[in-house]
């Protein structure tokens, strides 16, 4: 198997592992894709923590061999598997925290965008490198945190960038050694997991599904799920929790 999963309390790891440096298949890009979305379903886990085998790289992208054997026809077929990939991370019902522990490539560099949190090894770099494969791609997805001319640059030149400059630019929230990266993920995934399931669900889909409206319309947006989450009991007993100066206890209603 490419993906494996360990449950770890309230979090799950979901660890890419294909080496030598986890290349993407068009399976592969199904696997990960049927892994997110079960895990969504899951009442047990509240936060997932999204990493790679090894410290060559995270992920340097699709694979090259299997691309230049595809058929022209088979692309938009293809290209759907992909964009499903992607969709199943970002739109999963939990907070995905990306543990980038080497360089994430083409692909990867989406995979590592479309997760709500990223920590990065110091060794990690990211890059779009579409242009030196003849292909396009990453651009839409990486414009939703990095500023227009630094990606253009990384597009047209197919450099990467560095994890420190792209904690500069907020992609990365921090930059750690690669044998901290781990634990320090899995530090914030607990800390995250912690917090009301219900709260952390209705919350995650509020922040997607205003990240492009307008400042009214998405505040108004986002008062109709705290509308939602004020008829449950997690929400009760969090207010409580704070008046009577203790740790919460969730129930996940």
């Amino acid at each position: 198997m490419d993906i494996k999963t360990e449950t770890k309390g309230k979090v799950v790891v979901v660890t890419l592992d294909r080496p030598p440096v986890n290349t993407l298949l068009l399976e592969t890009y199904q696997g990960i894709a049927d892994t997110f979305y079960a895990i969504g379903m899951r009442e047990d886990v509240h936060c997932a923590v999204f990493t790679a085998a090894g410290s060559r790289a995270f992920c340097a992208g699709l694979d090259l061999v299997e691309f230049t054997s595809a058929r022209i026809e088979d692309d938009p077929a293809r290209a759907a598997v992909v964009r499903n990939c992607f969709s199943s991370i970002r739109n999963c019902s939990i907070p995905v925290i990306g543990a980038i522990n080497g360089p994430a490539i083409g692909a990867g560099c989406v995979l590592a965008s479309v997760c709500d949190i990223r920590l990065a090894s110091e060794n990690a770099r990211f890059g779009l490198t579409e242009v030196n494969v003849g292909r396009c791609g990453g651009t839409a997805h990486m414009a939703r945190h990095i500023p227009q001319a630094v990606l253009r640059r990384m597009f047209f030149t197919g450099e990467p960038i560095s994890a420190v400059e792209a904690q500069q630019h907020s992609f990365v929230d921090r930059v750690v050694p690669l044998e901290e990266l781990m634990p320090a993920a899995l530090e914030l995934a607990g800390r995250i997991a912690s917090k009301a399931p219900l709260g952390l669900r209705m919350g995650k889909a509020a922040l997607n599904e205003t990240e492009f409206l307008s400042v009214e319309d998405g505040y108004a947006h986002e008062q109709r799920y705290s509308t939602r989450l004020m008829a449950t009991e997690d929400a009760r007993e969090a207010a409580r929790a704070v008046l009577e100066k203790r740790s919460p206890v969730f129930v996940g209603r």
